[in-house]
């Protein structure tokens, strides 16, 4: 039987079974439904499954998730359900019949966006290490930079330029053919269009503001002229203009006979296309793009400016749910081309870090539980390099708390960064290497900010997670009756065996006190009852424990495996450590031993002097029960050097 099907067939029930499934594919980490009664998915059913990391909505879609075994997971789901997957499209198109226009809008604007991404932050990475080597001065008492000072670094600033200036001066053409590729039209005609509103026969946009009217180029059609403007940077002029390519190329194919389609479509719609944007849609958009821009950049320069700025540091967090974060691309972008620079992106990335700053505190909290143990510390990984979502979708918004923690601490730290005029020199890596994009001459304040942003959600949550937090939620399991915690089970999964079998006399005859063996089938060694850890060893194979009723015992992995000096052995907990019984507390190699050739016989010693009357089995498993009750206390015996 595959890994997943069981889980797999679980889910297909949970989410409403077949005929509840729309659509289903996979991504990366997450499976993506499509379901036709969103309210029939078992949401709490679905996050116990071992399989499942969490859950969330978004777009429309369902999403689980599973982790990097995603497309195995995925595999076994098509195999039991009998659901033919679809293409990540396809599943997209189908969700967006359950969305608002104001989502389809945005959804729209993101998909636009998002294979621009990866050279937006190349481009952001280039321009803050170019700042750092030909702006800050560093050597001779402060007053040059490495540029001056080095021949070498002047040549790399001046090589990096020619990156820099590829991405950002001629982002229309990026612009242009995502829209065209997205809409399932002619992408080439795209790009084209994209060069006609970058072209070096124009005048540059940077150069428009000191240009005199009287001196800007124009084309001459005699009834009437055509400014010749380049649209270098401009996020707005080229939305619109590829907007209308498409619409234009769409209307032809539609009109066009197929005979001459090849020749009439691309001709009659570049051409229009190229006219309406450099006659109607530019100027529109350098006035849209420009008002935008204007509004914001007040907003964060105002005297107000800390209340902009702590609204906008506790909503981003929410945005990024309903998608709408992705309009803050396009504005980041119209703020450098018309100020050289944004202070919007340095908030995405201190709220990137206070997001992430909670799921840390949920890893502290709940780090004797192992299933959360699997989605917090990922997630906060990725919440610090500027991925957000598995924080949010796995972790905080299941639990509440922590998601509002981080929004409060994004907003402290969003005033610092605006307070303080932090500007990033376009949009970069998100999370902590956002300080890259980061203008060096504000790095003392972003750091301040980022460190509001790491304690201020980190010491909320961690408050407020041990009043809210159950002990299920911390430990992985309900807490129990007095009984169950007192209860005695197997710390070894193996074969049972009486004491006296043991080879080594020490043990066997009880001089350290009354126990059992195990002959080991498994490595994980656990806890045997609620209590402390008394001591370890440097070698990893004794341990020593005491229950929350006085009773100790002495765990002793194999024999004269001392002699290992610890090699094949990993201890998962330290002295005077709580521990719950069946806590996993060493890791042993079981081949390691072998292939040194000692026993794997390992004995469990009552050292506070119990008899024990074992139960009548051959096997047992870690965490099982295996003493009859019926245990009389003896002379304590002293835990030796084992």
């Amino acid at each position: 039987m595959s890994k997943f099907k069981k889980d797999a067939a679980r889910l297909l029930e949970l989410v409403g079974g077949k005929e509840n499934i729309q659509a289903v594919t996979h991504c990366v980490t997450r499976m993506r439904f499509v379901l036709i009664d969103p309210e029939k998915a078992d949401v709490d059913s679905i996050e116990d499954l071992d399989s499942a990391k969490g859950t969330f909505t978004q777009s429309g879609q369902f999403q689980v998730i599973i982790g990097n075994e995603v497309s195995e997971f995925y595999n076994d789901f098509v195999e039991v359900s009998g659901i033919e997957g679809v293409s990540k499209e396809a599943v997209k198109s189908e969700a967006k019949g359950q969305q608002t226009a104001l989502q389809k809008i945005m959804g729209d604007l993101g998909e636009i966006f998002a294979p621009l991404i990866p050279a937006l932050i190349t481009g952001g990475l280039i321009l803050g290490f170019r700042n750092i080597i030909d702006s800050v001065a560093m050597f001779e008492n402060g007053t040059k930079t490495l540029v001056q000072m080095s021949q070498f670094w002047a040549g790399l600033d001046s090589f990096l330029w020619l990156i820099g200036e590829a991405i950002f001066h001629y982002l229309p053409v990026g612009i242009t053919w995502s829209i065209t590729k997205k809409m399932g039209t002619t992408p080439i005609l795209g790009i084209i269009l994209g060069i006609t509103l970058v072209s070096p026969q124009l005048l540059n946009a940077y150069s428009v503001a000191s240009t005199a009217p009287a001196d800007i180029p124009v084309w001459d059609f005699g009834f009437t002229t055509v400014k010749m403007i380049g649209y270098q940077a401009q996020v707005i002029p080229a939305i619109l203009a590829g907007f209308a390519l498409v619409y234009l190329e769409k209307f032809f194919r539609r009109i066009t006979p197929a005979v001459v389609s090849m020749i009439v479509v691309p001709f009659c719609s570049l051409v229009l296309a190229v006219l309406i944007a450099h006659t109607i849609l530019g100027p529109i958009g350098w006035t849209i793009g420009d008002w935008i821009s204007s509004i914001v950049w007040a907003g964060l320069n105002s005297n107000v400016k800390w209340l902009f700025a702590a609204i906008f540091g506790f909503v981003y967090a929410p945005l990024v749910i309903t998608g709408l974060h992705h309009m803050t691309n396009a504005i980041d972008s119209q703020l450098v081309s018309s100020f050289g620079g944004t202070n919007l992106w340095p908030m995405i990335a201190l709220s990137n870090i206070a997001q992430g700053s909670s799921v840390v505190a949920m890893s502290v909290l709940q780090k004797h539980n192992e299933k959360a143990q699997q989605i917090d510390v990922p997630s906060a990984i990725s919440c610090y390099l500027g991925v957000t979502e598995p924080a949010l979708f796995g972790v905080n918004l299941k639990y509440g708390f922590p998601f509002i923690c981080g929004m409060v601490g994004s907003s402290l730290a969003a005033i610092i960064s605006v307070g303080a005029g932090v500007t990033a020199t376009n949009i970069g890596v998100g999370g902590i290497p956002g300080i890259l994009s980061i203008f060096p001459q504000y790095w003392g304040w972003f750091l301040l900010a980022m460190a509001v942003a790491m304690g201020v959600p980190f010491t909320l949550t961690y408050v407020i997670g041990l009043k809210k937090l159950s002990h299920e939620d911390r430990y992985g399991k309900p807490k129990r009756s007095k009984n169950e915690e007192n209860a005695f089970v197997s710390p070894y999964t193996g074969r049972l065996m009486a004491i006296e079998e043991v080879q080594d006399q020490v043990f066997a005859s009880k001089a350290m006190g009354d126990g059992f063996a195990v002959e080991l089938s498994e490595g994980t060694i656990c806890a045997p009852f609620d209590g402390t850890v008394i001591m370890t060893y440097p070698t990893g194979h004794a341990i020593g424990l005491r229950s929350t009723t006085g009773q100790e015992v002495l765990l002793h992995i194999g024999m004269d495996t001392v002699e290992l000096n610890g090699k094949g052995f990993k201890v998962l907990v330290q002295a005077d450590e709580s521990v719950t019984a069946g806590q996993p507390l060493i890791k042993v190699d079981l081949d390691e031993i072998r292939k040194a050739g000692k026993s794997l016989v390992s004995p469990c010693i009552f050292t506070s002097g119990e008899q024990v009357v074992l139960k009548e089995t051959k096997m047992t498993k870690a965490g099982d029960e295996i003493l009859k009750n019926e245990s009389k206390k003896t002379e304590p015996a002293v835990i030796a050097a084992a």
